[in-house]
Order: structure tokens, then sequence, then C-alpha cells
């Protein structure tokens, strides 16, 4: 099971699923009565942003620190002055939504020393076997050294996000372990969780360990 910690950051490859997943995280921990604080540094992507879900955290009372234009017409890079408290918030745990690849990382170095000093931390490396660009698990390593590069940080973990939505079937999910494994044993990083949609759950509980099930809540805009 993927524990959160008192400060998760999520990164990876454009569309991996790092906003779906970090709602999913952020809503399971107030459901365990945590005190959530989810951080949308996606200054890349307009489209797949957590600021787009403001109304659903705010009914499990989870606060949300967003760019001044987040989910508004106006597509202009910013961060928001609340940013700094996060490091503050004792009491309360954060997950930081980052926007794709190094691009979406580079505004992680600024705050790269005050998250060093964060004892309970994680920087959850999100990998997705069905995108472009990630498909191999040299393409997956090439893309994290990347992000580690730009945010100068170390990864602690890898998510294996390998799914295609409402659509996913169970053999999509397993087809895509040795996928995870291999990205693991290049990065010499530990894969903490495979996700899968909860309606896949009862039919995968028994063939994977780690599974994390998550509603699909981020779905593109011509789905909609």
């Amino acid at each position: 099971m993927l524990k959160l910690r008192r400060f998760n950051i999520i990164c990876g490859h454009y569309g991996s699923g790092k906003t779906n997943l970090a709602l999913n995280m952020a809503l399971k921990g107030a459901l365990e009565g945590k005190k959530i604080t989810v951080v949308d540094l996606d200054t890349v992507n307009p489209y797949f942003r957590t600021a787009e879900y403001k109304s659903l955290l705010s009914e499990y009372d989870i606060e949300l620190i967003a760019p001044q234009f987040a989910a508004t017409n106006l597509d202009i890079p910013s961060l928001p002055p609340e940013i700094n408290s996060i490091f503050l918030k004792n009491d309360r745990y954060v997950i930081v939504d980052v926007g794709g690849d190094d691009a979406g990382a580079t505004v992680l170095g600024c705050f790269s020393a005050r998250i060093k000093s964060i004892d309970d931390f994680s920087l959850l490396y999100v990998i997705n076997k069905y995108r472009p660009l990630t498909q191999t698990g040299a393409e997956a390593d090439e893309i994290l050294k990347e992000i580690e590069s730009a945010s100068r940080l170390k990864a602690t973990a890898i998510v294996n996000n390998s799914h295609l939505q409402g659509i996913t079937t169970s053999e999509d999910i397993l087809s895509s372990l040795k996928y995870a494994e291999n990205v693991s044993s290049l990065t010499a990083l530990p894969i903490e969780a495979t996700v899968v949609p909860d309606f896949l759950e009862q039919e995968l509980k028994d063939k994977i360990n780690n599974l994390y099930p998550v509603k699909i809540i981020v779905k593109p805009p011509w789905a909609n």
C-alpha cells in the first residue's frame, strides 16, 4: 500500500497520471482523518491540474495551494505566495503535484534545500508503460534523470501507474509488471505501488502485492 508521508512529491512524464494519483492520495488521506494540503505546481500543462478539482477537494476539507491563474483562461506560469507555508505545516500532510518532465520539475529546484531538510519525505516517480516516450525502461530511466537534475532532488520510489483509464483491462496491468521491474532495476528504486482503477481491484487483489486502487477522477477534456 502506498504510504502517505508528511511531504509527498508526485512527478513523472506528461500524461503519466500524476494528478489523478495526487487527488486519490489526498482523498484517501482525508477519509482517514488526516489534514491534507495539496499543492498544484504544474505550471506547464493547462489541461491536467489539481486546481481544476478545487470544489471536489473542498468537499473533503482539503486545502489547495495553486498558481494564481490556474483554472482560468490565462495560462501564465506563476507560483502562489502561499507556497512557503507548506514547510511550516507540521500538522498537515502535503501532496505536491509537479508538472511533467524536467520543465515541470525545475520549480522544485528553488525549494530543494528546504525539502531535503524534511524527515518524512518522498518523491514518487510515476511511470506509465502506455504513454509515449516512457514505453521502455531505458526511456523512463532517462526522463527520471532529467527530472532529478532539474529539481536537484532524488526520487525515493516508483509508482507503476500503467493503465488506460476507463478502458483498462486486467491484462493491461499485469503486462506492465515486468516493465516496472525493469525501470526499478535501471533506477535502483523500489516499486512502492502498482496503481489499478478501482473497478479492477477485486480481480487483481490476489495477483499484485502492492496494489493501490484509484478512482478515475482526471479525464481528458475531450472526454467530458
